[in-house]
């Protein structure tokens, strides 16, 4: 009797323990973070490689999982579709969307320029401003992506009408040079290392530059923040925690990258990002990390630009009540110690 007893204890133990462990580890599955990059090769989006390499995640005892998607309006409708949390992409997407009924907020501020720049293929020397796109193929990264809205709204601004050029979707890197290699774009956007591989080789010419804030406020008429942290605003309510956290691991990587040098930064990164030129790579980072913002704030002229920037073209966003106040919060960053 006692036997049994003790084997009865022994299995309802084992039991006990194993219930336990499976729910450690639902626990821990449902405490991962995925977070969806526009590209995480591209410079532009560099903090969040860098963050997980320099073990920033971990430090704030988060498991946060990085996916790559070469183009930010797919991040975007992972993001929608509930199947990540969050999405490294441009800010422009939380104003895009909250014209169609959608919250989705930047919670940390990676830069306050696109670092975007205009190629035109050195097979077009026609094309010597963007007034010379008509009837032409423009390359952006994808449909409805922040190279598509910026891309139009050059277009407008230059008096082109809707019908006047066509945007091609060819991703970024090799996709895009090939494309335009082959003729199927006369110009597009893109950004490093893809610029410098296209200069080194003269196959393109850089027509409308927007690495830097400078050259942004000439493009663009102001400060354009761009790349971001965005989350719906849903989410970050319920996971305040974790919304903290996150910002903390960012804030760390921006000031990482304003304290210290380009090469530095990019022995941080993996080598198969520097497509075999890692010193063009450094000269392209050391040029444009400027970039950045210091702190994860939101530019104060920022938003305005961008809503400005929408409205000449979108029809989704043309005329509608904004309310910019909801498509990015400073909270969480400035409380970051």
């Amino acid at each position: 009797m006692r036997s049994s007893r003790s084997l009865f204890h022994t299995v309802a133990f084992s039991a006990l323990l194993t219930a336990a462990s499976f729910a450690a580890t639902a626990a821990h599955a449902a405490d991962k973070i995925t977070i969806m990059v526009g590209g995480y090769e591209k410079q532009i989006y560099l903090p969040a490689k860098l963050a997980e390499s320099l073990g920033y995640f971990k430090d704030e005892g988060l498991d946060v999982e990085l996916l790559n998607e070469a183009a930010g309006v797919d991040a975007e409708n992972q993001l929608l579709a509930g199947a990540v949390q969050g999405v490294v992409g441009f800010y422009d997407h939380c104003v895009d969307l909250q014209a169609k009924g959608k919250f989705v907020e930047s919670i940390v501020q990676f830069s306050q320029a696109p670092g975007e720049v205009e190629m035109v293929s050195s097979k077009h020397p026609e094309i010597k401003s963007p007034a010379d796109f008509k009837g032409k193929s423009l390359g952006v990264t994808g449909l409805g992506s922040s190279t598509n809205f910026l891309t139009l709204f050059m277009a407008s601004k230059a008096d082109l009408k809707p019908g006047d050029v066509v945007t091609i979707p060819v991703g970024a890197g090799g996709t895009f040079i090939a494309a335009m290699q082959q003729d199927q774009i006369q110009a597009g956007m893109t950004t490093e290392p893809t610029i410098s591989r296209l200069i080194k080789t003269g196959e393109a010419s850089v027509l409308v530059d927007m690495r830097t804030v400078e050259a942004t406020r000439k493009a663009l008429g102001g400060t354009y923040p761009a790349a971001s942290l965005y989350m719906e605003t849903s989410w970050v309510e319920e996971h305040k925690d974790e919304a903290q956290k996150l910002a903390n691991a960012f804030v760390k990587t921006l000031k990482y990258i304003n304290t210290h040098s380009a090469a530095e930064i990019a022995d941080k990164m993996p080598k198969d990002f520097y497509v075999g030129d890692k010193d063009g790579y450094v000269k392209a980072l050391d040029e444009g990390k400027g970039m950045f913002t210091p702190d994860g704030v939101m530019p104060e002229d920022g938003p305005k630009t961008v809503l400005a920037v929408l409205s000449e073209f979108s029809k989704n966003v043309k005329g509608k009540q904004i309310d910019l106040s909801k498509t990015y919060t400073t909270e969480f960053v400035k409380n970051v110690k």
